[in-house]
């Protein structure tokens, strides 16, 4: 099937006190708990379920095997993406990137040609809002991925040729346009594969 054209934080806690980017930085890189910085605003992240897990690994798997020789690479869970022009710093659940090669130990990204996040009911209207727009501000970003995690359902926010954002919302049966992906559309099913909505 194709997808249908639609029209056009994982938080648990929030400090307070405004912090620079640095400080952010600096402090993640010893902390026991993983936190996003919004505004200079850190939020705490909380633990996802199995499926979460399952679903992202995934999504990874799928994207590494079909990048795999590109100048592409694929990222999970642990990488930073700093939005500079939003001011934010996310740890999206896949991420891939495209543009000049990395150092192994880099540990925070400022670019992605395609971020993706798997919903859980704390994240779900961050994921839609939030994030949607800081990610759309990332000047190689081609498309945004959110993933349900409740049923087979991804939400695609992609930019045309014309640089114009298109969103479409692909269900079971469905293949995700993915072309630009080095290959075919990427079945909806693959994503879901190993849990219990596969």
């Amino acid at each position: 099937g194709s997808c249908v054209a639609v029209a056009s934080s994982r938080c648990s806690s929030t400090l307070r006190a405004p912090v620079a980017l640095f400080d952010y930085l600096r402090r993640e890189e010893t902390s026991e708990v993983r936190h996003e910085c919004v505004g200079g605003e850190v939020h705490a992240m909380v633990g996802g379920t199995l499926r979460h897990n399952r679903i992202g690994g995934n999504i990874y798997r799928l994207l590494s095997q079909r990048l795999d020789g590109t100048p592409c690479q694929v990222f999970m869970e642990s990488v930073k993406l700093h939005v500079q022009a939003a001011d934010c710093v996310y740890y999206p659940d896949v991420i891939v990137y495209c543009g000049s090669s990395l150092a192994d130990d880099t540990k925070v990204l400022q670019d992605a040609a395609l971020v993706v996040e798997v919903l859980s009911d704390s994240t779900m209207e961050t994921d839609r809002r939030e994030k949607l727009a800081a990610y759309r501000k990332l000047p190689g970003l081609r498309a945004y991925w959110i993933v349900s995690q409740v049923e087979q359902r991804v939400e695609v926010h992609a930019r045309d040729a014309a640089g114009q954002w298109r969103a479409s919302d692909c269900g079971r049966g469905d293949a995700i346009p993915a072309a630009w992906l080095n290959g075919d559309d990427i079945a909806l099913v693959g994503l879901y594969a190993g849990t219990d909505i596969g």
